[in-house]
Order: C-alpha cells, then structure tokens, then sequence
C-alpha cells in the first residue's frame, strides 16, 4: 500500500511539474552494494562478531540449561531455602541472557552501532557517486528499484516542500 501510494506520488508530482522532458535514471542500490569489495569486507566483519555473539549467548544459554536441569532433578530433595535461592540464580541468569541480547542485537545494540559505523562511508561514497552521474547525465531524478522506491537524487528546483509548508502555514 506503501509502495502504491509513493508511487502515486512521484507519478503525480512529475506529471503535474511541468509537460517538458524529465530525464529520470534508476539504480538498483542492491547490486552495487553486491559488488563493492568495502561492502563485502563490512558485511565480514559484522558476520564475524555476529558469529562471536552467538557462541557467546550459547554458552550463557547452556549455563542456564545446565542448572535448570540440575535444579529439575533435585528439586523435590531441595529445603524451601535452597530452592528459592537457585531459583533466584536462575531469573538472574535468565536477565543476564536478555540483557545481553538486548546489549549485542537490540535497536541500538553494538550490532546495529557497528553496522552503521563500517556501511556509512560506503553508502556515502554510493550517494556521491549516484551524483556525480545524475549531474553529468543531467538527470532530474534518480530511483531506487531495490526495495521500496526512493528517490537518491532530485534537483532542487523540483522540491515543492516550501510551497507545502506554506499551504500549510507552517514556517
């Protein structure tokens, strides 16, 4: 519906622009990205602490099994005192196995900073790339055909936004 919508749009406001020529270019941002040897050595790096993460979470998962099973075996010989307190450890266990993969792979975990740290210049580089060519092909816009549709690239003249704004009455 998304995808329906923005194409609408775009479809719209090229149309209703002007009736001359528009020059439009697209990229399928997935391919290059495929083929960009910076792209290949992020992706590696990444996989390589996502793989280090995993044993990591592994081994506290296993410690939990351990003494969950450990307490299931001996729990009906267990005083109330000692149950209580391995049950105690066991919730801890459990906060610490949450809390670490909250800390490694949640929204602004390391895995997600570490992403953004190594992908950033290479995207960076892509977009000025993607300039360079839409300003010597003399493009008016360029789209992006993997994924949602996107624009990476609009001359100025083009952006509507403060005529929006004003409709709007919004500074």
């Amino acid at each position: 519906m998304k995808k329906i919508f923005l194409s609408l749009a775009v479809f719209i406001f090229i149309s209703s622009v002007s009736f001359a020529q528009l020059k439009i270019g697209y990229i399928d941002s997935d391919t290059v990205m495929d083929k960009l040897a910076d792209v290949q050595d992020a992706r590696q790096k990444i996989d390589a602490l996502i793989q280090e993460w995993q044993v990591e979470l592994r081994q506290l998962e296993n410690q939990w099994k351990t003494k969950y099973d450990d307490y299931e075996k001996r729990k009906l010989i267990m005083t109330d005192q000692t149950r209580t307190e391995i049950e105690a450890d066991l919730i801890k266990l459990e906060n610490e196995i949450a809390q670490y993969r909250d800390k490694k792979f949640g929204t602004n975990g390391e895995l997600f900073q570490k992403q953004d740290e190594l992908m950033k210049p290479v995207q960076n580089k892509v977009f000025n790339a993607i300039k360079q060519v839409a300003e010597e092909e003399d493009l008016d816009f360029v789209f992006d055909r993997s994924g949602d549709i996107m624009i990476l690239f609009a001359k100025e003249k083009y952006d509507i936004s403060q005529k929006v704004l004003d409709k709007l009455k919004i500074d």
